[in-house]
């Protein structure tokens, strides 16, 4: 198969930390890492690079990297990226192999190792420009050292050598990362993964109710974008997590579509597995001619998603959570609705995911309408906004929740 060179300029990759045996590519099988219960098994050639620590480029590439950056996953994320000259990997087809080692400095035994491999498809002679290859690792707060290494088909290697460090601000030492200090692990890539048990407090019997419009920073888009997917999981898993939340209930949406994706109802753990596969449906970019005959159909649908879902008497939740991008819609939810949804007796919270907070300044549709029931708006463009929001929004339905029980029994 042959190509021209733009079609080669990039091969994206993502590092996968070596714990299940690779398959065969004409490489030793690599196993888990010391300090994970397994030794590791490398060619005596790639340990000896390794351990020499003195760069090589008989293959030539560079290696840039960046210092951690913590997402929104509250996870510091560790990342790389790799260029090598097209002409390097012209001719008949090629295999590359990255193999790379991280080490905590203060506890370097308990290093793990990762490796991925790139089969280069047949690139011409005359190709220019470079090839570029990137991945990662996600960390928490520390010093790590990288050692790392690209072999091709041929022998040849290019070798690189660095020192992360992953640390919080002295303002954001609150936040809790997920990953414990000196610990390394894997990229996590499936946004929808089964959220492990929380430890709830002996007494979490707090019940939130979250609604979330799963919809791109871009309404023009026509796909949900990871960066914007990723956010949004994110919040939904950093309220999951708070041990003081004992039950949920989630209505997954999509203002645009004007649909309502998945709905589950007072449960302990939220189904992320299955938000997942409700999303799988989205259709963003396509246009409904039905729709299109209703002015502001989109409004409409926000209406009745208040009118459905802002419960009021004995079964209400201590707490409604909206999250999502901005909504400009061509007008807001009209007065009348809200008064057929009544007053009610708990705090309404808005999450707004906004990454460019000083380009869209002004307050979008859902905004107002929690504004309406005096309820309290979140921008959401940093992990340690999330982080904030979250811990104060829980620490308000507590309060207010202990207040109403307390007035009640007062009249008694």
């Amino acid at each position: 198969m042959r190509g021209t060179a733009s079609q080669y300029l990039r091969f994206t990759i993502t590092a996968v930390a070596v714990l299940a045996q690779l398959p065969s590519a004409g490489a030793q099988a690599l196993m888990g890492g010391p300090g994970r219960g397994t030794a590791v098994r490398l060619f005596n050639s790639d340990r000896a690079v390794l351990e020499a620590a003195e760069p090589r480029n008989d293959l030539p590439c560079t290696v840039t990297h960046e210092k951690p950056i913590l997402g929104f996953d509250l996870k510091f994320h560790a990342a790389y990226g790799v260029s090598l000259p097209l002409d390097e990997l012209s001719g008949g087809e090629n295999l590359l192999t990255i193999l790379f080692r991280v080490r905590p400095v203060d506890r370097p035994e308990e290093q793990l190792y990762f490796t991925h491999k790139i089969r280069v498809p047949e690139i011409e002679e005359e190709a220019k420009g470079d090839a570029f290859l990137e991945g990662g690792f996600d960390v928490g707060e520390g010093r790590y050292q990288v050692d790392w290494l690209i072999r091709d088909r041929a022998e040849r290697v290019c070798s690189s050598y660095w020192e992360v460090v992953a640390e919080l601000p002295q303002k954001d030492r609150q936040i809790g990362v997920i990953a414990p200090p000196n610990t390394i692990l894997p990229s996590e890539m499936e946004h929808f993964r089964e959220e492990p048990p929380v430890e709830r407090n002996p007494d979490a019997d707090l019940n939130v109710k979250i609604l979330v419009n799963f919809a791109p920073q871009n309404s023009r888009s026509s796909s949900l974008q990871p960066v914007d997917l990723g956010a949004l999981v994110s919040i939904l898993r950093t309220i999951a997590r708070d041990p003081r939340i004992g039950r949920f209930s989630v209505t997954a949406f999509n203002i645009q579509e004007q649909k309502v994706l998945f709905r589950q109802e007072n449960v302990e753990r939220i189904d992320f597995p299955a938000i997942g596969n409700s999303l799988k449906d989205m259709k963003l970019g396509t246009i409904d001619v039905g729709r299109l005959s209703r002015k502001n159909s989109e409004t409409e649908f926000l209406a009745k998603l208040f009118r459905e879902e802002i419960p009021g008497g004995d079964g209400a939740p201590d707490g409604v959570i909206f999250a999502g991008p901005k909504a400009m819609l061509e007008s807001n939810v009209p007065p009348e609705v809200f008064r057929e949804v009544g007053p009610v007796n708990y705090p309404l919270f808005y999450m707004n995911y906004n990454l460019w907070p000083n380009q869209i300044p002004w307050r979008d549709s859902i905004g107002h309408a929690v504004k309406h029931f005096r309820g309290v708006e979140y921008t959401i463009s940093r992990p340690r906004d999330l982080w904030y929001a979250v811990s104060e929004i829980v620490s308000r339905v507590s309060k207010t929740r202990l207040t109403r029980q307390a007035k009640l029994q007062g009249t008694q």
